[in-house]
């Protein structure tokens, strides 16, 4: 019996879309056509390849009408923030800006007997494994450069996206990409391990949770089949005695809030300055007290549903424990909060590090906020994570911020700023967040392999 993909909007809990799976068989024998499509797409000029892969993202634009209307049914963002187009172009026209100076050859000398340098190849056939919460522009992280590189892409996106993956390779379809150059697939858990474990793919970009990474791991065992993830997140933000209040408490609680919690690098707990704490959690709560949760397709929401009741279900959890632990919950519940997929957003004082909603990843829109005296005493709980993703610091003094960062465990260091993904930058992470790195020239590097040449020009 063929297994069905379903995509559960959590707008009503109704089955929104659904696919169904490809065969073990079927999904070889397409990886296999993807295969045979790499040389001849490397061995266009580079140049054409950027070309087609920006007019892929153009044609993408054309549909964000459909695809924002599609967004807010899939996983709940609502229709007022309008898609993730502008994300997706930003990032992959970095990406096709750098190209040529990110994959040129490295002289490494000539003289008159030899000639030697280091070219950059692709690796072949790239598997992406893309996420729900934003599956525009995790996925096009890798596809743009992937697919610039040399590389032909598989990608495979989350049932809750069920028809990202099917919208993009139809727009770089008809905008002259070949079909079997960038294809969408849709499989189980089963056979994408499949795929890895036979050595159809070269290499993985995974986006997703800690457990989900380590399947694609040992998936991987043996295979010598590459493997970069982003996994989970615990981002905390440290406002500083001299921080710019106002612009930290609107900046950190929306790093916490937007798109119901759920980014990769939102902000999950906050340190405050003990002079500033009384502040802040004042200014946070009259914010957060303002939003209007309810359906994402009107436009008046500004905070839609959770994706899922399960994860809903998660940050309740979380929420609940902690204030049967002590932690003080400073939002009324919502009228529209329904006990599943529609989840009040919440801040907590009175909190510590012995509780879950400051230690695992919440993913969702509730934040702790934690009083504290300085720097050391910041930089002791921003670290004491199993995660290592983004910092957000709020200070005026740079070398401050700097100094603190270069101690603080984690991918990215933010100052002033968070939440936001910077393609000139790689986006990266440690400990149990994964490890790799895309987009930036480190990107380019890790969706290609260097090749040495040292040609000696005499013989005798």
């Amino acid at each position: 019996m063929t297994k069905v993909l379903q995509c559960v909007s959590p707008i009503d809990g109704s089955v929104f879309a659904e696919r169904p799976c490809l065969s073990q068989e079927d999904a070889m024998a397409l990886a296999g056509r993807v295969r045979a499509a790499q040389k001849a797409w490397a061995a266009r000029p580079m140049a054409e390849r950027a070309e087609l892969v920006m007019a892929g993202v153009a044609a993408l634009g054309a549909m964000n009408d459909d695809v924002v209307t599609e967004l807010a049914h899939m996983m709940g963002r609502p229709v007022r923030y309008g898609g993730e187009f502008r994300g997706v172009e930003e990032r992959a026209g970095y990406m096709a800006k750098i190209a040529e100076e990110a994959l040129a050859d490295i002289d490494v000398g000539e003289d008159d007997t030899f000639k030697r340098y280091i070219k950059r190849l692709p690796l072949g056939v790239v598997l992406v494994v893309a996420p729900w919460n934003y599956p525009y522009m995790t996925a096009i992280n890798t596809v743009a450069p992937a697919l610039i590189a040399g590389n032909t892409v598989l990608l495979k996106h989350a049932t809750q996206t069920l028809l990202v993956g099917e919208r993009m390779a139809a727009a770089f379809h008809r905008a002259g990409v070949p079909e079997d150059v960038f294809a969408n697939i849709f499989v189980d858990h089963d056979t994408t391990s499949a795929l890895i474990a036979n050595r159809a793919v070269d290499f993985v970009n995974f986006t997703g949770s800690v457990e989900g990474g380590r399947q694609m791991e040992r998936a991987a065992a043996g295979t010598f089949v590459g493997v970069a993830t982003e996994l989970g997140g615990k981002d905390p933000g440290y406002v500083m005695e001299d921080a710019d209040l106002d612009a930290a408490v609107d900046t950190l609680i929306d790093g916490a809030m937007f798109n119901s919690g759920q980014c990769c690098c939102g902000i999950e707990r906050i340190y405050v300055h003990e002079t500033l704490f009384d502040a802040f959690v004042e200014k946070s709560v009259g914010i957060v007290s303002g939003y209007v949760l309810g359906n994402p397709l009107e436009n008046a929401t500004t905070l839609g549903p959770m994706a899922h009741a399960r994860f809903a279900k998660e940050v309740r959890d979380q929420t609940d424990e902690a204030i049967a632990a002590g932690a003080t919950p400073l939002i009324k519940t919502f009228e529209a909060d329904d006990g599943g997929a529609y989840l009040s957003p919440q801040i907590l004082v009175d909190v510590d590090h012995s509780m879950r909603v400051m230690r695992d990843e919440s993913f969702g829109p509730v934040v702790g906020i934690m009083k504290v005296k300085d720097d050391e005493e910041a930089l002791q709980l921003m670290n004491d994570s199993q995660f290592g993703l983004t910092a957000s610091l709020w200070t005026k003094d740079m070398d401050r911020a700097a100094k603190l960062g270069e101690r603080i465990e984690t991918g990215t260091v933010f100052m002033n700023r968070a939440d936001y993904l910077d393609p000139s930058l790689c986006w990266t992470g440690c400990k149990d967040t994964g490890r790799g790195g895309g987009l930036s020239v480190i990107g380019y590097h890790n969706l290609t392999r260097p090749k040495s040449f040292h040609l000696k020009k005499k013989t005798g």
